[in-house]
């Protein structure tokens, strides 16, 4: 399968990004079902979406990353599995509008282009959009899965009837996206709302990314592993030792959280610490962007849900905006099936 970019195929007059259908590019899509598609490093998912975001008939199958054809191959196997059971249950429309696709970054949504993802080393500068388009003769749109997930939120979720939403996505890193004036922001080239890189401690630990301190290396969900780990090497007590099957194995996040259910003082203190960087981070985004609200998803954010309220309390000390009270700060609506949602969101923008 041939990896060369296709050709550019630019914003329609009204400003939106076009849809793609093989080599040609179309307008935006009827109001109707759409499949939505999440590529990940080892799996890929889909189901069909209802105009409300409802979600149905899923699949998923393990991903092959590291051959462009075979990944491909992957992605057209669940939408088809998709598109089977919808044209076999009678309740269900028998045609679908479109096919919208998440997918890791780097990547360029103007051309429907996968740039080189590192989860995804098979795919560098892959058309995905078109390929797609070409194996379903189908309007096909594509985004990274922070800014799905934002629209999705933004759409039918909890920011629902808001413009301005920001969307921060909390697991093995931290994702972001943002939706302006009811659009996904993209920026100039398409890598705008890279939050998750956003340094709040330019003395702080050194991220995957190369700069110190970024808000992922304070607050994901291996950064919560490492400290708790860190207090328990220190000599402190925790029984979230006791979470170990294997003695020896390494500590994670969700050993925390399970330990903090439980009352553990150590786990306590690493989340608290988790809540100020989360606070001192989103002070800064409340006073860039002043969204109408923040909505936190992803892996870890059901272990941070208890500290939302801590969290809202301390942003009026890292922001200078007199009114950040009043910026909700809420949890996702879509859970593990955000990727699918948001993009089945993407054809609908």
């Amino acid at each position: 399968m041939s990896s060369a970019p296709a050709a550019s195929l630019p914003y329609s007059e009204d400003g939106d990004l076009n849809c793609f259908r093989g080599t040609a590019f179309h307008t935006k899509m009827s109001d109707s079902y759409i499949i939505g598609v999440d590529v990940g490093g080892t799996k890929v998912a889909a189901g069909l979406v209802s105009p409300s975001g409802k979600i149905s008939h899923q699949h998923q199958i393990p991903m092959v990353a590291t051959d462009a054809s075979a990944g491909l191959a992957a992605v057209t196997t669940v939408i088809r599995a998709v598109r089977t059971a919808t044209e076999l249950d009678p309740a269900l429309p028998g045609s679908i509008g479109g096919i919208g696709i998440c997918a890791p970054g780097p990547l360029d949504p103007r051309q429907g282009i996968v740039i080189n993802p590192p989860n995804l080393p098979g795919w560098r500068n892959f058309p995905l959009a078109v390929e797609v388009g070409n194996a379903f003769d189908m309007p096909v749109r594509i985004d990274n899965d922070g800014n799905a997930a934002a629209l999705a939120e933004a759409m039918w979720g909890v920011g629902r009837g808001c413009r301005n939403v920001f969307y921060a996505t909390i697991g093995t890193g931290i994702g972001t996206g943002l939706v302006l004036d009811g659009r996904i922001y993209h920026g100039r080239t398409g890598a705008a709302a890279e939050g998750g890189h956003m340094t709040i401690d330019y003395h702080g630990p050194r991220c995957g990314c190369g700069k110190l301190g970024c808000i992922e290396v304070l607050a994901s969900g291996p950064a919560i592993a490492k400290r708790a780990s860190e207090k328990i090497k220190l000599g402190r007590n925790s029984t979230i030792v006791q979470e170990r099957s294997i003695p020896g194995s390494s500590i994670t996040s969700e050993m925390v959280g399970r330990a903090f259910a439980e009352g553990d003082v150590v786990a306590r203190e690493v989340l608290e610490e988790t809540a100020m960087f989360l606070a001192i981070w989103l002070g800064n985004i409340v006073d860039l962007l002043e969204p109408d609200v923040m909505v936190i998803g992803g892996g870890v954010a059901g272990m941070l849900q208890p500290f939302l309220g801590q969290i809202s309390d301390q942003i009026p000390s890292w922001s200078v905006n007199s009114r950040c009270r009043e910026i909700p700060l809420l949890p996702a609506h879509y859970g593990v099936e955000a990727g699918i949602a948001g993009a089945a969101a993407l054809c609908r923008q």
